[in-house]
């Protein structure tokens, strides 16, 4: 799904508490975000590695800047939401898919998210 716009990348950015980035000849190959309150909570979302630079690394290199970052280091839990295929990627960095009787639940006015 790849209807961002400009403004709406913009704005993104900006709401965004940590925002990181992965160059190549300055290119942008990798990106990931944050959103904290640098205590209880910090959600994980957008990582993103251009297709071209699948499997080189390019994921390591966001998720240890991502829980490496000082800003995170006394969050007590660091979250994210991921496709079934990526657990096995995101457990190298200690996730869990056992997270209780936690449920995903949405609003959105995005009918492609739904189903």
């Amino acid at each position: 799904m790849s209807d961002r716009t400009p403004a709406d990348v913009e704005r993104l950015l900006a709401n965004s508490d940590l925002v990181f980035a992965v160059l190549d000849d300055g290119k942008l190959v990798g990106f990931a975000r944050v959103l904290t309150d640098r205590t209880y909570v910090a959600l994980l979302l957008d990582v993103i590695v251009d297709e071209s630079h699948w499997g080189v690394g390019v994921g390591a290199v966001l998720l240890e800047a991502v829980v490496n970052h000082p800003a995170l280091a006394d969050v007590r839990s660091l979250e994210l939401v991921c496709q079934p295929d990526l657990v096995p990627f995101y457990r190298r960095w200690g996730f869990t898919d056992q997270v209780g009787a936690s449920r995903l639940m949405r609003r959105t006015t995005d009918a492609r998210l739904t189903g």
